[in-house]
Order: structure tokens, then C-alpha cells, then sequence
């Protein structure tokens, strides 16, 4: 073994430590340390609902079961009470009824610790992290299609210890047909594919029990961005667009489609966090089964228009609903939202979608999983960048795209949000880009602010063909104060707390698949220095191996000159 580790790193991280092997044989990304440590805070906190949910159930099966009782003894006790001329009522011989029994399923089974399965494991990094740094979690089964992941992955396991043995176990299978094959069996489901997650959703959502948390990562941004439309259509059957909140669009996407695969089981999704960093988004859902609760989804999802002139955009929901007597009656929404053409600017839309439209975060999830990372930052190797945005406010505009499409100075973001909140509406910034803002005012608010803004700092003439002319030419119909209001500031600009960290060292982002042979044009994911080494590396490989070569070809004309000479020598005697 001590010959074998010649030929391997150690990686540690959190609790965990893995054997990486120096010939990238097995997928491993450093920058994916956010990715886990968030994975592991919402584990913490699903662990704890889950424990909470089954207490509360078992309270009221409890409650239940007790006015049950309390009714047969009063029963009882009228049947057999001693009547005042000394004669007594006969209590019947018949069998106790069914209703005097104690109800089936009020003792619930205990709680089990939650079942994870990681679905792509490679290193195995994920599953030992969360076997080794979850308390009450159970079974952590990690899946991986690739016989060297496999390998890698048990020999880890085995270089963690017995704790790691004893809760983490490693297949070597397709994780699509395990997931198949074991319906509503784990707790959690893990998807942390490299690319799209698309193929691995139909199968995922059947093997998540009711309740359970479906955690989904998709590092194909390209596609989900807009760069590739009709990739993007054919596998999570929505058009993206490629406006500046592209990333946030692609969160709102990845949810509708993985709603799209519940519903097709008579399930359905909440989120509880979905978030967008480094260079993937991440969603965290749990998912119920009720055919009844699914007929809501047409009121969760929209299509997007967005003016092609400006950065106007508007929603246009694919279901609505009516109250009939004591239920509820679900119709086609009406539409369209918009004319033809932008009210605004004059300009045509580009339509995209869907999208989930509700929110994509649990408000009181968030706030319990922030306060355990605060309570505990020293067991997260990367501190999350904490920040609080509008939950129920899809998309978000950019300051600096409203100026460039009116050709103006930008006013401070303290200004553009007072204004906004003196108006009486509501504002905050997004966890997705550092120059978004997320506000319920609708477009004809936003830019009677920017009208007015501009009188007070004139511009040159432009155009008036140009969308911001045509803008510009309408006079303001609501009154606009730019007085600083105490909420244009976020808690983390109160306290100066940095948001939009610098990366914490170069080239922090995709790697290379597992396998691939590194040339000159990976620089721009490892770096020259890491190029160079490996290419050195790689010559140097191949300079042993024409050595050897030539070694054995030398060998090989020795024992020829040999054999001959024998021959000779044999055919002379």
C-alpha cells in the first residue's frame, strides 16, 4: 500500500478524506466544496423537520386515539351504572365494537434515520462527508457507472475508517435502473451529474419516497442560459432566454422540468432552496405524492416575453384558479399579457419558457439553515455567502441595463431602491448577480423612475428611433422621490459584509471529465502551470516507454545474434 500511495494525493475536506490519483482517473473538482457544504447544512435542517413532521403525526394519532378511548369509557360507564331502585342495566356479552379498539396506525413506526443515495458518486468525497458528518443519518448508498469510480470510491471508504464502512456503500450500476428499480425507498436522492441532469429526473423522482428531498445539481449553464436553445428545449422542454437574468431563468427551468417528471406520478415539488453559484445551479425540493395538490401546478408556472428593445418582461401564468361552492375550480389563464408590440419601446418580444413561477425558496428553511451555519461556520470548509432576496418575486432587473438602453449615468443603488420604496413597492438583490434587483413594481413604475431620473441629468440627443428616445419621449405618470429611505440599504451593505466573494484561488471553476487526456487547450480551466506539468509528465511518460522499447528491442536482436551463433556453431559440429 505504501507503493500505491506514491501515486495518490490526499484530499481532505470537512471530516472526509479522499485518495485522488495523480492521473485524473476519477472526477474530483475542488471549486465543488460550496456544492457539499450546502448539501450537508440542508441535510442538517431536513433531518430535523423530518423528525419534526413525525412527531407532530404522531401527537395527533395520539389525540385521536385518545378521544376514541375517552368516548367508549363514557359509553361504558352510562351502560353499566346503578339505576336508584337497586337494579342494575346488563352490559351486553357481545364483543367490543372495532371503534372501542385502540385505531390501526396510531402507533406509528419509530422514525428510521433518513436513507440518502448519491446517484453519481465518483470519489465518493459527497457520501463520506455526509456519513461522516451528519448526525442521525442512516444508509448512504453511492452509485457510480464507472468501474476505476467504483474502485476509488471503496478504496476511500476503506481510508476513512469503520464509521465510513459501516454507512456507506458503493455499486457499481446504472444509477437510472437502480432508481427504477427501487421505488420510494430513499429518503434522499442525490443528483450531482457532470452536465445535465435531464436523463436521471423520470427515474429520481420515482425512487424519493413521499416527503422526501430531491437534491439536483446542473452544471450545463450554456444550455440552460440560452446558448443553445433548442438543446435546451429537447431536454428540459423549455426555450431559455438570454436576458441578464439568465441564471436565475435557468434555476426557474430546471425546477419546471423536474415538476413536469412529478406530476406524471400524481406528485408534485416544493423547493426549499434553489440557488445559482460558481458555475452551476443547485435545487433543493421535496417531493409529496397528492393528485389532488397537483392540479395546482398550472398556477406555478408561466412563460416569459421579453421586449427585445429594453429590458422590459412580463409573465403570463399557464393555469388560473376560481372558488366553486366549497372546492376549487382550475382554468386555462387568460391571456396574452402583452400586445404585439412593447408598450414601452415599441419592439417586438422574444417568448420563452416555462418557468416556475412561485417561489423558489421556503422562507422559514432558509432561516433555520443560516442560523445553523452561523452557530457552526468551523464544520463548513467554505462559508455560504449569506444574502436575502424577494422570495415571491420572479427574475430581476439590472440598474446598468436600464441605463444602457436609455443612454445615462447609472444613479446609486441606494437611490434607484429608495425610489422604488418611497413609490410603496418592494426591492431587494439577488443571490444570482450583483447588479440585479428584484422589485413587484411593475415596468411602467421602473421606467417613470429612470424619466425622471434623466430630467434631473440630461443626456445627449439620440435617435428617436432608439428604444430609450422612444421611452424618453412619454412624460412621467406617477411621482417619484429619490429621497434615501432607511431600507435602500441590504443588512449585509449595513453591516459591510461581502457578498460576491473573488474566487479563493485561479482557475476555480468546471474541470475536466475523468479520463480525459490534458493538452494545450485546457488552459483556461487548469492553468499553464498545471499544462505544462502534465504535458511535461506525459513526454516524459512516453520517452520511458520508447526507452523500454528499445530496451527490449536491443534485448530482442542480442538473443537473435545468440540463437544464430548457436545454430552456427551446432551446424559446424
Amino acid at each position: 500500500m505504501e507503493s500505491d500511495l506514491n501515486d495518490y494525493t490526499v484530499i481532505k475536506e470537512g471530516e472526509a478524506e479522499i485518495l485522488l490519483h495523480k492521473k485524473n482517473q476519477v472526477f474530483f473538482n475542488k471549486a465543488q466544496v460550496n456544492n457539499r457544504d450546502m448539501s450537508i447544512a440542508v441535510l442538517r435542517e431536513f433531518i430535523s423537520k423530518r423528525k419534526q413532521e413525525h412527531e407532530a403525526k404522531l401527537s395527533k394519532r395520539n389525540r385521536s386515539a385518545s378521544n376514541v378511548v375517552d368516548k367508549d369509557s363514557s359509553q361504558a360507564s352510562k351502560e353499566g351504572t346503578p339505576i336508584e331502585n337497586g337494579e342494575h342495566q346488563v352490559a351486553s356479552e357481545d364483543p367490543p365494537s372495532s371503534a372501542s379498539k385502540k385505531p390501526e396506525g396510531v402507533a406509528l413506526r419509530g422514525l428510521q434515520p433518513p436513507k440518502v443515495l448519491e446517484a453519481l458518486s465518483a470519489s465518493g468525497l459527497r457520501a463520506l462527508r455526509y456519513a461522516r458528518e451528519i448526525e442521525g443519518i442512516g444508509q448512504v448508498v453511492a452509485l457510480d457507472n464507472d468501474i476505476a469510480s467504483v474502485e476509488a470510491c471503496q478504496r476511500n471508504i476503506k481510508f476513512n475508517g469503520s464509521l465510513a464502512i459501516s454507512k456507506v456503500e458503493s455499486h457499481h450500476t446504472d444509477a437510472r435502473v437502480h432508481m427504477l428499480t427501487h421505488p420510494n425507498e430513499f429518503d434522499v436522492v442525490d443528483l450531482d451529474p457532470y452536465g445535465s441532469p435531464s436523463i436521471f429526473l423520470d427515474s429520481a423522482i420515482q425512487s424519493v419516497s413521499d416527503g422526501g428531498l430531491l437534491m439536483c445539481t446542473a452544471t450545463d449553464m450554456a444550455v440552460l442560459c440560452g446558448g443553445n436553445g433548442e438543446v435546451c428545449y429537447s431536454k428540459y422542454g423549455s426555450y431559455p432566454l438570454r436576458g441578464k437574468y439568465c441564471h436565475e431563468m435557468a434555476l426557474r427551468i430546471l425546477l419546471a422540468s423536474i415538476e413536469s417528471h412529478a406530476n406524471r406520478y400524481k406528485r408534485y415539488i416544493v423547493p426549499v432552496l434553489s440557488v445559482q453559484m460558481d458555475f452551476y445551479v443547485r435545487v433543493f425540493v421535496r417531493v409529496y405524492t397528492s393528485a389532488s395538490a397537483m392540479k395546482n401546478t398550472p398556477l406555478k408556472l408561466s412563460y416569459v416575453y421579453q421586449c427585445i428593445g429594453c429590458d422590459s418582461f412580463h409573465l403570463q401564468p399557464v393555469g388560473r384558479s376560481l372558488p366553486k361552492n366549497n372546492s376549487v375550480r382550475y382554468l386555462p389563464a387568460i391571456g396574452p399579457v402583452v400586445a404585439q408590440e412593447c408598450n414601452h419601446c415599441g419592439k417586438k418580444y422574444n417568448m420563452g419558457g416555462l418557468i416556475w413561477s412561485a417561489p423558489i425558496h421556503d422562507q422559514e428553511w432558509v432561516t433555520s439553515i443560516l442560523n445553523s451555519v452561523k452557530s457552526m461556520k468551523d464544520r463548513y470548509p467554505a462559508y455560504d455567502r449569506i444574502y436575502a432576496e424577494l422570495v415571491d418575486v420572479p427574475l430581476f432587473l439590472s440598474l446598468h441595463n436600464l441605463c444602457a438602453t436609455l443612454k445615462c449615468i447609472s444613479p446609486s443603488a441606494a437611490i434607484f431602491r429608495s425610489a422604488v420604496i418611497n413609490a410603496n413597492y418592494r426591492i431587494s438583490g439577488t443571490h444570482v448577480n450583483p447588479l440585479g434587483m428584484k422589485t413587484d413594481a411593475p415596468m411602467e413604475v421602473i421606467w417613470d423612475i429612470m424619466r425622471c431620473w434623466v430630467k434631473n441629468h440630461p443626456i445627449k440627443a439620440q435617435a428617436p428611433e432608439l428604444p430609450g428616445s422612444v421611452i424618453l419621449s412619454k412624460e412621467p405618470s406617477h411621482q417619484v422621490d429619490f429621497s434615501r429611505h432607511v431600507g435602500s440599504l441590504s443588512k449585509a451593505q449595513a453591516k459591510k459584509v461581502a457578498r460576491f466573494l473573488p474566487n479563493p484561488e485561479k482557475h476555480w471553476g468546471p474541470k475536466l471529465r475523468a479520463g480525459r487526456q490534458i493538452t494545450s487547450k485546457h488552459v483556461s480551466l487548469i492553468g499553464h502551470e498545471a499544462v505544462n506539468g502534465h504535458l511535461t509528465q506525459h513526454h516524459e511518460e512516453l520517452k520511458e516507454e520508447e526507452e523500454a522499447v528499445q530496451e527490449d528491442n536491443t534485448q530482442e536482436e542480442l538473443d537473435a545474434k545468440r540463437l544464430k551463433t548457436t545454430e552456427d556453431i551446432a551446424s559446424t559440429s
